[in-house]
């Protein structure tokens, strides 16, 4: 007698559950009632003969046999999905962090838009990984920091271009005229890039002790920061190109290149589609452009 087959939408429920460590993320995620979450895992457990999830008062884990259960159920589920993306594609969407959206991207879609006028684009805000299938995501401007999924088409973009920047009020008031000036400044940050001081002054071959005065969570948040005449900032060149261009702020050392890399990830579920090696070629080029303009700015000697 053939042994009864567990459902789509048990293996559906418990591959959310196991994934998300929550029941109720999990009903949230497939639009279903906890009540029925909870009832799915509870007659997969029975047909299974194996408990698959330890409950806690804080989370819900899965057992080894859970664990082993989900990593396939997950790998499945995303075949399928990438499958039916392939038959029926949709927009694409592109995924980056909210800074390069605001001050890189934004900025030139109108033109993309002139060029492109039968592609559609969607877009992602995110500078972590990412799970190509779960967050639907088509293609993604990620930091050389960060580990790709498996199987993802890798590009690299571009080096990152470095700069302190400031108020031009700012620059005047202290005199910044080489490298070594930055001992008397106002040293503004992010938390994300905690070192990046002392690495551009390894990059000079300089030798000084580093305070910054204030840290931001974003590059955004920073550039407004430098903006406002609240010190000097080190960010990526490519951010601050237009305000440097309008007087807005400057850069009183010119730029460097840095140790991180911009990389192009395509999914390889959309890597074969016409519209995504368009989009893929443009961003190509306008970042290969964006990194000649940085560069044009040259550096200051230590």
């Amino acid at each position: 007698m053939a042994r009864p087959k567990p459902s789509l939408n048990a293996l559906r429920a418990f591959e959310a559950t196991a994934r998300l460590r929550s029941m109720t993320a999990a009903s949230l995620e497939l639009s279903v009632t906890h009540g029925a979450i909870s009832r799915h895992i509870r007659s997969l457990e029975e047909l299974l003969g194996v408990p698959l999830l330890v409950r806690t008062s804080s989370s819900t884990d899965p057992t080894p046999e859970g664990s082993r259960l989900a990593e396939g159920l997950t790998a499945a589920f995303n075949l399928i999905d990438g499958s039916v993306e392939q038959i029926l594609p949709g927009p694409l969407t592109v995924s980056c962090s909210a800074t390069i959206m605001m001050y890189w991207l934004i900025p030139r879609l109108a033109a993309f838009h002139e060029a492109h006028k039968n592609i559609d684009l969607q877009f992602n805000m995110n500078y972590d990984q990412v799970d190509f299938i779960r967050d639907k995501v088509s293609i993604a401007i990620r930091s050389s920091t960060i580990a790709p999924p498996k199987d993802v088409v890798i590009k690299e973009l571009a080096r990152e271009w470095i700069s302190p920047v400031c108020a031009t009020s700012y620059a005047k008031a202290n005199r910044l005229q080489k490298p070594g000036d930055i001992a008397n400044c106002r040293l503004l940050g992010t938390r994300t890039r905690p070192e990046a001081w002392s690495d551009w002054l390894d990059e000079l071959g300089l030798r000084q002790d580093v305070r910054i005065q204030e840290s931001y969570e974003h590059f955004y948040l920073l550039i407004q920061a430098a903006l406002c005449g609240l010190g000097l900032a080190l960010v990526p060149t490519m951010f601050v190109l237009e305000e440097i261009n309008s007087g807005r702020l400057v850069a009183p050392f010119g730029s460097i290149p840095g140790k991180r890399r911009l990389m192009l990830w395509t999914a390889p579920h959309v890597a074969t589609r016409p519209e995504s090696r368009a989009v893929s070629h443009w961003l190509m080029r306008e970042m290969s452009t964006t990194a000649n303009m940085c560069a044009a700015l040259g550096s200051v000697d230590a």
